[in-house]
């Protein structure tokens, strides 16, 4: 079955889409896993990751979460990522960043460097906006689940950023900014059984 057709798909017959399509991002492809916090758009980029690694060819992850200035701004990610990352990419060259640092809530001093891949997959809120994607993948999971899992991860004592966070996502996912064309929607949350090591389920229309 197709990956967009609906139903289940695999992560290994995505890994062939994605390899089939245009690098954009110079001679990288960008593939972007976008979604509400929770879910479960962490896991789906490491199963896409792995599956894309399996097909032989060098993958790069990054989430936008160590690009935020905290929870202070859904997109301040976009400036830096595009500047130390995606700028040097297209251009040919490889590139390195500074991860924020959740504990001490600034970025850390230390530079990453960051080779120049075959794919490089960006899991985040708003990733499916950036410019040259090659693929875009959107997870959705019901507001209760996605905030449970949010409390399991952070700790109950973070449940006032969690809101806010979430209401600020309900604005730009409402009012036209987030991108309404992506690739393939997925169900983050299914009920149904299946392989979640090798499966996933697309939602209906996605």
């Amino acid at each position: 079955m197709s990956a967009t057709g609906g139903g289940i798909g695999t992560y290994g017959a995505l890994a062939k889409e994605v390899l089939g399509r245009e690098a954009r991002l110079g001679d990288v492809r960008l593939v972007a896993v976008d979604g509400r916090a929770g879910s479960g758009k962490t896991t789906f980029a490491g199963r896409l990751a792995r599956a894309l690694r399996h097909a032989g060819v060098d993958v790069a992850e990054l989430h936008t979460d160590d690009f935020l200035d905290g929870w202070a701004e859904l997109e301040a990610w976009r400036p830096r990522l595009e500047r130390w990352v995606f700028a040097p990419f297209k251009a040919g060259e490889d590139a390195r960043y500074r991860r924020y640092d959740w504990v001490r809530e600034r970025l850390r001093d230390e530079w990453e460097p960051l080779r120049r891949p075959d794919v490089l997959v960006v899991e985040g809120v708003g990733s499916a906006g950036v410019q040259d994607l090659t693929f875009a993948v959107c997870v959705h999971a019901p507001r209760a689940l996605r905030l449970e899992r949010g409390l399991i991860r952070d700790g109950e004592a973070l449940r006032p950023q969690w809101e806010r966070w979430m209401a600020e996502e309900d604005r730009f996912f409402g009012e036209g900014a987030a991108p309404r064309t992506v690739d393939v929607h997925v169900d983050g949350a299914p009920g149904e059984e299946h392989d979640p090591q090798n499966e996933y389920f697309i939602l209906a229309g996605g």
